[in-house]
Formats: structure tokens, C-alpha cells, sequence
């Protein structure tokens, strides 16, 4: 398994994304309509098809259901409690973090997906669909709580209508339903979501602002160590207390050291928020996971 092969298509679209927007006719104004797009129809349309068709078996994935959202909820503490430690209060505005909280917990589900067909086969792909169906929900909530709260509309308004947050609760709704999508119709779902993921990265490469990194370099940091180190060991952790077999252990490890979510630079941007520094952090985190899937894979699961 090379994880650089894995890394590598991801960051060229961002690099494309960034070299076209600079050095090209196709400049910050094509590129806006384009994070519509994603935001408002083809990243709902990817969470809903891939959650509604994940297979869940609520018995007997109840352990790795149990130890996801303990990781889940951990990422997400460790990522909120940021502006309350003495050590970091005051390097950073509250309106910065709240727009790049959910870089420290929030995972590229493909990445995942690829690592663990290659690595288990299809018993690893749905082991860790499970995860997808019962973590993407929680973490999408959790992304938009801190930059509701600091935006001026009311908090319970921009949960319900965000798009992101309404097609993963519908795609688990129609899942644990027993409904299942017209075999003649998914192709079609399967395509456009699919597109959401290039023009996704592109989009947040079109965005990126490097030097926006320098104004935030604490921040960065800490983000980045909770998504590429912490998680990972209290990967390793939860395994052992839920008492995970061998498999399960691999997928919650895969699931911890994961690059952050592609879309979280369209979802930061379209809330009003720092875009270009969450664009940033995506790519850096895109970088990162080349050591923290390494150090997650060889070094815990050795142990």
C-alpha cells in the first residue's frame, strides 16, 4: 500500500485549483458559482446516496458503532475546548476557530473507503461504511454549531436548513427505513456525486491564501495535531476498550488518520467564514495524513 499514491490526486486538484485560479481567465469569479454548486446540490447528493446504500447492521457493528462516535465526540471536544486553554487563548479570534473547528475531526470518506478495500477487502468497506453512516451526521452538526453561533442568525435555523446536515440525517432516515433507491436511478446519483469531490478540492484550491496560514499559526497547529496525532491514539485506545477484533481495530485506526474533509472549505466559505485559511488547512491536512496513516497503521496497530 503506498499512501502517497492515495494522497497524491487529491492534492493535484487542489494544486490545479490554485494555479488555474491564479494564472488563467477562470479567477475568483467562476470559481464562487462553483462552490455553489458543490455546497447547494452535489456534495448533499454524494452524503445522501452513500449513507442510504451503506449497509448497517445495527447489532452486529454495535462495538464499532460505540467506539466511532466515542472517537467521534472526543475529536470534537478536543477541537472545541481550543479557545478555552490558557495556553492558546488570545492567538487566535473566536470567529477564526469557530470557521476551522471541524478540520480537527472531520475525515475524506473516499480516502477511507479506498484504504480499506485495499487493506480488508469488502468486510473493511463495510465496517467502515457503518462508520460513515453513524459519524457523518454527528460531524456535520458539529462543523456548523460553532459558526452558527457566531453568525447573526439563530442557531436552530441554520442546522435545519443547511444542505449538508439535511441530506446525511435524510440518507440515514431512508437507510434504517429499509428503503433503497431504484437500481436505474443510482447510476445517476453515483455520477454527480462523484463530480463533488474534484470540483470540490478544485474549488479549494481556487481559495487558497497560504499566507492566510501565517496569521493563524497556532490554531494550525493545534488543529492539525488533534486531527493527525491525538486522534489516532485515542484510536488506538477505544479499540482496546470496546474490544474491537483485529478488523474493526484496522478500520477505526484507517477512520482516525484520515485528511480532513474536502468540503470543508466550501462549508466555511458559504457560511461567511475564513475560507482561504480553511482552504489551507485542507491541503495541509491532505499533506499530514501522509505520516499520520503511517504512524497509525504500522506503529498502534503493531502495538
Amino acid at each position: 500500500m503506498n499512501i502517497a499514491q492515495l494522497l497524491l490526486p487529491d492534492f493535484s486538484l487542489i494544486l490545479c485549483g490554485y494555479l488555474i485560479c491564479r494564472y488563467t481567465r477562470l479567477g475568483r469569479s467562476i470559481w464562487q458559482p462553483v462552490e455553489s454548486l458543490v455546497y447547494f446540490f452535489l456534495f448533499p447528493v454524494l452524503l445522501f446516496h452513500s449513507i442510504s446504500r451503506a449497509p448497517l447492521d445495527l447489532v452486529a457493528a454495535s462495538s464499532m458503532i460505540g467506539a466511532g462516535l466515542t472517537l467521534g465526540l472526543s475529536g470534537i471536544a478536543l477541537s472545541y475546548a481550543l479557545p478555552h486553554l490558557p495556553v492558546l487563548r488570545g492567538h487566535f479570534s473566536p470567529h477564526q476557530h469557530a470557521g476551522a473547528a471541524q478540520v480537527a475531526f472531520r475525515f475524506n470518506s473516499f480516502f477511507g473507503l479506498a484504504l480499506a478495500e485495499r487493506l480488508l477487502g469488502p468486510a473493511g468497506v463495510q465496517q467502515f461504511a457503518v462508520l460513515i453512516g453513524f459519524c457523518v451526521p454527528m460531524f456535520n452538526v458539529a462543523a456548523v454549531w460553532p459558526m452558527a453561533r457566531q453568525g447573526s442568525q439563530g442557531l436552530a435555523r441554520e442546522l435545519s436548513r443547511n444542505p449538508l446536515i439535511m441530506a446525511t440525517l435524510g440518507g440515514l432516515a431512508f437507510n434504517l427505513a429499509g428503503l433503497h433507491i431504484p437500481d436505474w436511478l443510482s447510476p445517476t446519483l453515483g455520477r454527480i456525486g462523484q463530480s463533488s469531490i474534484p470540483l470540490g478540492l478544485m474549488a479549494a484550491g481556487a481559495g487558497l491564501e497560504l499566507h492566510r496560514l501565517g496569521q493563524g499559526r497556532v490554531l494550525t497547529l493545534a488543529l492539525l495535531c488533534i486531527k493527525h496525532l491525538l486522534m489516532p491514539v485515542c484510536a488506538w485506545g477505544l479499540a482496546t476498550i470496546w474490544g474491537l477484533d483485529p478488523l474493526q481495530t484496522t478500520v477505526l485506526l484507517v477512520f482516525s488518520a484520515l485528511p480532513t474533509a474536502s468540503s470543508c472549505y466550501v462549508l466555511s466559505a458559504r457560511m461567511g467564514f475564513d475560507g482561504p485559511y480553511v482552504a489551507g488547512l485542507v491541503t495541509l491536512s491532505t499533506l499530514a495524513a501522509a505520516g499520520s496513516l503511517p504512524f497509525a497503521l504500522g506503529v498502534l496497530r503493531a502495538w
